[in-house]
């Protein structure tokens, strides 16, 4: 397992989102704690773009390399890739991260993979998922306390969907929200830092799917939905009624499409993800859905904005 440096984060934090500080975001700083190259991607990926243009510091942590990531694009299924997968994901990642214009650090865990079977078999020793929560949360904690962010953003306690790896990520956010601003918990890692504010993020809206869904019938045109939408209600309900946060980025849904597309082995750019034309996206469904978990600061809901109570100053 190999961490982040220190050098590492300072050259992530001198990257793209840097630029258009002068925008009415400036001074404001933004986490967003992942489990997997392209997580990033498909959920809160436009707000995150946005934040970059209104000239906020935008940092994705993604928490392992995705080695074990199978290759769902079928003309990514050639020789040499498979083989040479933790390169040619963190290749499509530096991609991914140009397209948002945001910042990026590795935690350097092994990706557990996702057990299928009956029974499921062991999680593969070293893994991400099996890593000491301890350990993880100093990790974690590192981040913070050097990147200093204002509001976090990380999975719900179902992860999203019950993957391994997105189970510990939210496992450790909570703790290191919690443990950040305890001068007493690894003092070593860096000054004690306070977040002001944590979202869980909710990147499959079943209504938004459904309201895709049934547009592209009445259009006469195939979707692709509907196994899909089978899958969100039974695994997920209705996720809707816990939003708190609804972020108008419809500006930005090119940015976060690019952003999939550059995770060429996990994203089919003729799959579900690119069913709807932008365009219909924007006028059925212009934002993307955040819910305030936990908040040090006073604000008024429902929100438009993750940044909502917080003075910049």
């Amino acid at each position: 397992m190999t961490m982040y440096s220190d050098s590492a984060l300072e050259q992530a934090r001198g990257g793209a989102s840097s630029a258009g500080r002068s925008g009415t975001k400036a001074g404001l700083r933004l986490l967003a704690i992942h489990a997997h190259p392209d997580d990033e991607s498909s959920k809160g990926a436009a707000t995150m773009a946005r934040y970059v243009d209104e000239g906020a510091e935008v940092l994705v942590l993604t928490c392992t390399g995705g080695e074990r990531g199978s290759i769902l694009n079928p003309n990514m299924d050639r020789p040499g890739v498979l083989e040479n997968m933790a390169e040619v994901r963190r290749e499509e990642m530096a991609s991914a991260m140009r397209a948002l214009g945001t910042s990026h650090v590795w935690l350097g865990y092994e990706d557990s993979g996702l057990p299928e079977g009956d029974p499921l078999p062991p999680l593969p020793e070293g893994c991400f998922a099996l890593a000491d929560s301890d350990e993880v949360t100093r990790e974690v904690v590192r981040v913070v306390r050097d990147f200093k962010p204002h509001v976090i953003i990380t999975y719900d306690e179902n992860g999203g969907y019950p993957h391994p790896d997105h189970l510990k990520v939210h496992e450790v956010s909570m703790k290191a929200w919690a443990l950040s601003s305890d001068e007493s918990f690894y003092p070593e890692v860096g000054e004690p830092w306070t977040p002001l504010k944590l979202y869980y993020t909710h990147g499959f809206i079943r209504q938004r799917l459904q309201m895709f869904h049934d547009r592209l019938v009445a259009e006469g045109r195939p979707s692709p939905y509907g196994g899909f939408l089978d899958r969100l209600r039974s695994d997920q309900g209705d996720t809707l009624a816990r939003v708190t946060t609804q972020v108008h980025a419809a500006e930005y849904f090119e940015q976060r499409d690019d952003a999939l597309r550059a995770h060429a082995t996990q994203i089919d750019p003729a799959g579900t993800f690119f069913a709807t034309p932008v365009e219909l996206q924007r006028e059925l469904w212009p934002t993307e859905e955040f819910e305030l978990a936990r908040t040090r600061v006073k604000t008024e809901l429902p929100e438009d904005d993750l940044f909502a109570g917080i003075d910049k100053d």
